[in-house]
């Protein structure tokens, strides 16, 4: 319902995000119901992604790769055949309701001349450019309307009126402004007979601003439909300026907003497969395969380099969880810096004499100190390697630690950073310690991360992993039997320790249960039960 009326009424977002959603809750649903296992449930959640955006945009292959691709991240054998089956069902039902027709009805567009293909080149580059940009400008729209100290509900009835004002400004089709809703009318004015290059511009800047105004303020869509407007005016835009200077080797400016569509995509995305199969797909057009698909592969390089993260997966690194190819990286995103770090920290100042530093190598065998000035703030840090290389350089009698200590170019971490990454800079620069700095205050030192203290980290992790996959197996069997589970930590001195657990009363529905197989006795060493709930 939100997503229909935030549609209706003029909101710049797509259907294709909450129709994806929809189908991927009703895949949970499913599978919960019937007890099924993660793994099956997962399946099942790609599945009913997979006929959304199948059924959507009469796309039964990208609805099959967009599952693959976006939704678990990886092409696996296993998932393949179901995604497959329930993307054709649908699309076979959808089209008995709505009929065979394609999104875009467009002219057969060609590659005019081989040189063309460096225009399309730079096309993905200006495109990847333009998408990332666009991620970033959404999520900081975000924050902006999440600092904003006013009722959650009324954010988005603020963000209709902003959005009243853009529509008042923009051109129009008939009285309704061209950026309100998914502007599928636009595009395809764009792809036919084009429109003039003022208002391609306008177009393309009004509609980002929109987009980010309705998803910013609390409006309900996805992003697909706003990133195909936004690449077709980008690309439109780049085809009429090429016309201009290069008119005997290229081709209309439609094809240039065709091509600009999926680059658009891509670059927000990183889903290059998808991009590609969904504009044959909604446009039945094969004909400029060599240009979309050059175009959309520079695109995605291109974005992550610029940012790794995609429109989708940023939302979830703000967060905290960060994924590579569907799944988590490892098991240490868990832990941050700050629950690993060593706060009892031995540290020299920068007019310590080298002498003097030697004796406190030896004194407490470290491999480096982190370096205070004289106000005790982090000034450098310097290892046992500088120590040496200034010996065989000459005599350090006259020497002090501000003449070997490295004061530029040094690595820290915050504390409420992941461990992971403070794994990498470890291992990227190939250090031993890594000083730990307040974020208010790069030069406040509050504590140190060690080689040994990867090892408590990972300790730690593991523990955490531990006690996560504990609950969900708990969970799981729940499920299974019908059951819940409430567990009860019982102190040292409680008076049912020691008693057999057969002489304990239970009452009905209840069960009591061991945590662990052992004889049913309760003792100090085992002070923990739980009860099982029928």
């Amino acid at each position: 319902m939100a997503s229909a009326l935030c549609i209706a009424t003029g909101g710049s977002v797509g259907r294709e995000g909450p129709i994806a959603q929809i189908g991927s809750a009703l895949g949970s649903m499913v599978g919960q119901a019937f007890h099924l296992s993660d793994e099956r449930i997962r399946n099942l959640v790609a599945c009913g992604a997979a006929g959304g955006i199948a059924a959507t945009f009469n796309a039964p292959i990208a609805g099959a790769i967009f599952a693959l691709e976006v939704i678990l991240g990886q092409f696996h054998a296993t998932y393949f055949g179901a995604i497959v089956i329930s993307a054709v069902t649908a699309d076979v039902i959808a089209h008995f309701f709505e009929g065979d027709s394609r999104a875009f009805l467009i002219p057969e567009y060609t590659l005019v001349s081989p040189w063309e293909l460096a225009l399309y080149l730079l096309l993905g580059i200006i495109a990847a450019a333009a998408a990332v940009g666009f991620t970033r400008l959404l999520y900081l729209s975000e924050d902006v309307w999440d600092r904003l100290h006013f009722p959650e509900y009324l954010k988005p009835v603020l963000g209709g009126l902003v959005l009243g004002v853009i529509g008042l400004v923009t051109p129009k089709i008939l009285g309704y402004p061209r950026v309100f809703g998914v502007g599928y009318e636009t595009i395809t004015e764009v792809l036919s007979t084009g429109l003039a290059l003022k208002m391609i511009l306008s177009l393309l800047l009004l509609k980002i601003l929109a987009t980010i105004v309705t998803l910013g303020s609390g409006g309900s869509g996805g992003v697909f439909a706003p990133s195909l407007f936004m690449g077709a005016m980008l690309g439109e835009a780049f085809g009429q300026i090429s016309n201009h200077f290069f008119p005997g080797i290229t081709a209309p400016p439609g094809a240039y907003a065709l091509v600009g569509m999926g680059a658009f995509f891509s670059g927000a995305a990183h889903a290059p497969i998808t991009a590609i199969l969904i504009l044959f797909e909604m446009t039945g057009n094969y004909s400029i395969i060599l240009p979309l698909m050059l175009t959309i592969v520079i695109s995605t390089l291109v974005a992550q380099v610029i940012s790794p993260e995609s429109i989708y997966t940023l939302k979830l690194t703000r967060r905290g969880i960060h994924l590579r190819q569907g799944k988590d990286i490892d098991i240490m995103q868990t832990i941050t810096v700050g629950e690993a770090m060593t706060t009892d920290i031995d540290v020299v100042h920068l007019n310590l004499p080298l002498t003097e530093l030697a004796v406190e190598f030896e004194r407490t065998h470290h491999h480096g100190f982190p370096v205070l000035d004289e106000n005790d703030k982090l000034a450098g840090i310097v290892t046992i390697r500088d120590m040496e290389q200034a010996m065989e350089a000459g005599s350090i009698d006259d020497k002090t630690v501000a003449d070997i200590a490295t004061t530029h170019t040094m690595l820290v971490a915050f504390e409420d950073d992941p461990m992971w990454s403070a794994l990498k800079k470890l291992g990227l620069h190939d250090v031993g310690r890594l000083p730990v700095v307040s974020k208010n205050d790069e030069h406040n030192l509050i504590g140190i991360v060690r080689r040994k203290d990867i090892i408590q980290a990972y300790n730690l992790a593991i523990a955490k992993h531990s006690r996560y996959q504990y609950k969900t197996n708990v969970e799981r069997l729940g499920k299974l039997i019908d059951s819940e589970f409430a567990h009860i930590k019982l102190p040292a001195d409680a008076w049912v320790i020691g008693r057999q657990m057969q002489t304990l009363y239970c009452p009905r529905p209840y069960n009591l249960t061991s945590r662990r197989p052992a004889p049913y006795n309760l003792t100090s060493r085992r002070p923990a039960y739980r009860f099982c709930s029928k």
